[in-house]
């Protein structure tokens, strides 16, 4: 609830005043238990459902909002604007309740500022032709979204809206549903945009196949687009799997839509590929519409002094993704461009370094340490064990009869303390389990919620500040194991809730304290690649003042890039890689070491020895973290003739006749490029994303020097997504004819006596095309390394195309699973320049999560060997899939390295002697939560 009001200063000495607006509520006394809500006689529409159902004029906005307080709509209060009511102020059991409440100023000194102000969805009303106005049943993405989610109108239930009105209502599910895309984006009339909005395709694709999983009866989704943009990691295999599911992709932009009030269908107009006039009806219409940057976000930029571009998008340099035109200033999500949620959290990351990086030197100097209470000494104490069940508003509440289960823990063994919560992961909530704990004297909690991946770390720290070991937790997922996969029987659910907390308390019981040691940190980096990311994350670890030794296999740095001629922006490329080598190679604290590979790798996060081979000589580096920016290749490829006739080049081929001035391009009368050679095919079965942009620069290179060469583009989908659309749409007025094929019908490429012959069939005209051609470019796929083992050797994993796989594609887009090794670049994914120096800062603003530390934790939930027990059969090192165990030659047993072992429990399992322990999981405690599981 607040906003900047103005920015004054430089970069390292900014004045903010940032402007509060008053909430009405004394966010220190509501214990958001939402009596005032349920007492409110006003009801308005509910913005965060998109405006499907109401709320209160007192509410909080969405369900996991942080904070979870309530605050007032001033704008619709009866108390505030009338005078009239009070029934929030005489309800509230905490005297909450403000209405004097002002706002206030806020003035905060800074020393660089990062703009993440986010999007709008695209509002369709002005776009007549789709019948959104006045037809319930005609719905935007966002409330389509709202429509499938658990905490919607509907509570995830997919129905018709129409139906859903009224008191008598009688809800009727959809059989058929509409997707229409490019809505109010890809679109040069003035009531919409002509930019990509990029994430419309997948998030299209995502809800169709949603909306069939939530469908009671066979569901019929048709989505209707002009260029399919799966252009992302995994995105084109998701495509493909929701084609083979059912999902009808038709290629077209459907120009009328309209309701036919006796069927009370929706009735689709458009065109198809072969140009005849074609309808279908449909029960339900979903507009995939864009991303549009809110005018109050521009007016702030310009108050600031900042350069916009096309669409009201922050302007940035493709060299330098997140800074804007003021230093100091950065930014990221998609206020730089449209953009997906991978893309959004790497330029966050990227934002950080860069926010920091000319701070470096002032690191800590304002920082505290928070104070963390003395860990209580169990001794011999008795279990008395708290459990917390959670209602996480509908997901588990809506299903699972949270107060039965909460009544039920009440008579466990050991058991002294039961509470019920609505969100127990919110911050008052926390806080409020502290207060238990210390109150009750409880030595071991039970969570009954979510799942541990994602929350127990959190709730650790819940019992840190209560002075209890982090490891006394113990988390039954009531919501991933219950709810989600049990909605339709409630009663069944709620008694396996029961029997999920009664196996929680059955192992809570024998839970010990684990102790977690300091390990010091080596505060140095090793960077293997010497492209644009493995030399953009080195510079960047250096200006935050770590050492760094950066490994390129090549006798350059450069990679890949030193075949480009521009970015998509017409920056030059060479240039830039220019100065970024001689930065990198002048930098004091950067050896930098060509014609070298790496042999070996030892040791673990903070502790690492790498061995490298440098031409005779082999050199071992100590370092803290690793990050692989390994690079990739075009494909060879001798399709279309490629390698046997001159005039098949390849576009960094093509880039290189340029740079020469080749004849064959000052020359060349008629060009063909020809899309997705290799990529999007059963052997690489991924878009390799920078293949439509890249062609279409060039072609309107071939444009620009004679307006007179015939230029042909022959496309399965042009991925030219977010602004890159400008390239596109100048290529088409530049004359650049563009034609469809499909894979079940490629081209062909023939070599007649002077010239290449090129047919092809034009969906259109549904007839083959014959076109003469002095130069075919062919955009063929980007492909892995696949003969690097520097993955294996720092034992993180790759998929099954050869990238290396990170820990999570969405969350952690640049770690591994392994700790301390970080991923950038090409190795990842094919992607662009300016991706691939944003990916390369991210990687140095996580490396910097360790750099920054003198020392870090291990142990904890790992193995230890029982040494007596172990008959030397090295099992347990054949299993381990993070080579933690090694074997002790003298006293013929395995030992485990605590640093590097991650508690997967692979060796107890294997082991026939039962010689690993898995601390944290123990026989006894696996074995008691089976019996609590099995027993009621």
């Amino acid at each position: 609830m607040s906003e900047v009001n103005s920015i004054q200063g430089e970069e390292g000495n900014f004045t903010v005043r940032v402007k509060m607006h008053p909430r009405y509520v004394d966010m220190d006394k509501c214990i958001a238990c939402g009596q005032c809500a349920q007492k409110c006689p006003k009801k308005v529409d509910d913005q965060y459902n998109a405006g499907l159902n109401k709320r209160k004029a007192i509410y909080v906005p969405y369900s996991q909002a942080v904070p979870l307080k309530y605050a007032i709509d001033a704008e619709n209060c009866l108390q505030l604007t009338k005078g009239k009511c009070g029934a929030c102020e005489k309800i509230c059991p905490a005297g909450a309740i403000n209405y004097n409440d002002t706002g206030r100023e806020v003035e905060l000194n800074v020393g660089s500022l990062i703009l993440a102000p986010g999007f709008k969805s695209y509002d369709p009303s002005a776009l007549a032709n789709l019948g959104y106005v006045g037809n319930p049943d005609v719905v935007t993405a966002l409330e389509f979204e709202r429509l499938l989610s658990a905490t919607g109108p509907y509570q995830g239930h997919l129905v018709k809206p129409s139906s859903a009105k009224g008191k008598k209502a009688i809800p009727v599910e959809p059989k058929k549903i509409a997707f229409i895309q490019c809505v109010g984006s890809r679109d040069l009339s003035p009531k919409a945009n002509p930019y990509c909005s990029s994430v419309c395709c997948m998030f299209a694709v995502k809800q169709a196949v949603i909306a069939q999983e939530h469908s009671n009866i066979p569901l019929d989704c048709a989505i209707f687009f002009m260029d399919m943009r799966t252009q992302g990691k995994d995105f084109d295999k998701y495509y493909e799997n929701a084609s083979a599911s059912g999902v009808r992709f038709i290629c077209a932009r459907p120009h009328t839509v309209k309701k036919d009030h006796a069927s009370q269908e929706i009735s689709i107009e458009y065109m198809g590929e072969n140009g005849e006039p074609l309808e279908e009806k449909f029960d339900l219409v979903v507009l995939s519409t864009g991303l549009v940057i809110d005018p109050e976000t521009v007016a702030l930029a310009q108050r600031l002094g900042l350069n916009l571009q096309e669409g009201g998008f922050l302007k940035t340099s493709g060299f330098s993704p997140v800074a804007s035109s003021r230093p100091g200033i950065y930014a990221c999500g998609a206020f730089t461009g449209p953009k997906d949620i991978p893309q959004s959290v790497m330029e966050a990351s990227a934002a950080a370094y860069a926010a920091t990086a000319s701070l470096a030197q002032g690191r800590h100097s304002c920082t505290s340490e928070p104070e963390v209470p003395p860990e209580i000494d169990l001794g011999h104490q008795p279990p008395r064990i708290g459990v917390f069940v959670c209602n996480c508003g509908v997901n588990i509440g809506a299903i699972v009869d949270v107060p039965q289960v909460a009544a039920y823990a009440k008579t466990l063994p050991n058991v002294e303390y039961v509470e019920e919560n609505l969100f127990t992961c919110s911050q008052d909530t926390q806080d409020q389990i502290s207060k238990v704990i210390r109150e009750n004297n409880l030595n071991r909690v039970v969570v009954a919620a979510c799942t541990p991946r994602t929350h127990e770390e959190l709730f650790q720290e819940t019992l840190v500040k209560a002075g209890l070991n982090k490891y006394l937790l113990e988390m039954a997922n009531i919501r991933n194991h219950d709810s989600w996969v049990h909605t339709k029987d409630p009663e069944a659910a709620t008694e396996k809730a029961k029997d999920l907390v009664r196996a929680a308390v059955a192992k809570a019981g024998l839970l010990s304290p684990l102790k977690e040691t300091d390990l010091k940190m080596d505060q140095s980096a090793l960077v293997v690649g010497g492209g644009v990311a493995g030399m953009s994350a080195a510079l960047g670890l250096a200006k935050q003042g770590y050492p760094v030794h950066l490994v390129e296999k090549g006798g350059l740095l450069g990679g890949i890039a030193l075949n480009l001629n521009r970015n998509y922006q017409g920056e030059d490329v060479g240039d830039f890689l220019s100065s970024l080598a001689e930065q990198v190679n002048e930098h004091p604290l950067i050896t930098v070491l060509v014609n070298s590979k790496v042999q070996n790798v030892d040791g673990f996060v903070g502790n690492f020895r790498t061995t490298v081979q440098s031409g005779q000589d082999n050199k071992q580096i100590e370092h803290g973290v690793a990050i692989l920016a390994t690079g990739a290749g075009e494909l060879a490829t001798q399709e279309y003739l490629h390698g046997q006739h001159d005039g098949v080049v390849t576009l960094l081929e093509l880039d290189r006749l340029f740079r020469e001035r080749d004849q064959r391009v000052a020359k060349a009368g008629s060009v063909v490029f020809i899309q997705c050679v290799g990529s999007r095919e059963p052997e690489h079965p991924y878009c390799s994303k920078v293949c439509c942009t890249h062609s279409i620069k060039s072609a309107l290179e071939f444009k620009q020097a004679n307006p007179e060469t015939n230029v042909f583009v022959l496309y399965r989908d042009i991925r030219t997504y977010g602004l890159r659309e400008a390239l596109y749409q100048e290529a088409r007025q530049a004359g650049v004819v563009f034609c469809r094929y499909t894979p079940q019908q490629k081209p062909e490429v023939k070599a007649l006596e002077s010239k290449l012959e090129v047919v092809f069939n034009e969906p259109l005209l549904d007839r083959m095309i014959a076109v003469e051609a002095d130069l075919v470019c062919l955009a063929v796929a980007t492909v892995p390394d696949r003969e690097d083992q520097t993955a294996r050797m720092f034992k993180v994993p790759v998929d099954g195309d050869g990238w290396l796989l990170e820990a999570h594609q969405k969350l952690r887009p640049v770690d591994f699973t392994n700790d301390g090794v970080f991923l950038c670049g090409s190795a990842h994914y094919p992607k662009p320049l300016e991706e691939t120096i944003t990916q390369s800062q991210a990687a140095v603003a996580r490396a910097l999560n360790y750099l920054s530390r003198s020392s870090i934790q291990v142990g904890g939930v790992v193995c230890q060997i029982a040494t007596e027990m172990c008959s030397g059969c090295r099992a347990c090192l054949e299993v381990c899939p993070f080579r933690a165990i090694s074997f002790d030659e003298k006293q013929k047993v395995a030992r485990v390295n605590q640093a590097l072992c991650k508690g997967c429990g692979n060796c107890a399992a294997a082991c026939p002697s039962e010689a690993p322990v898995l601390m944290g999981f123990n026989n006894q405690q696996i074995y008691a939560q089976i019996r609590g599981a099995l027993v009621a």
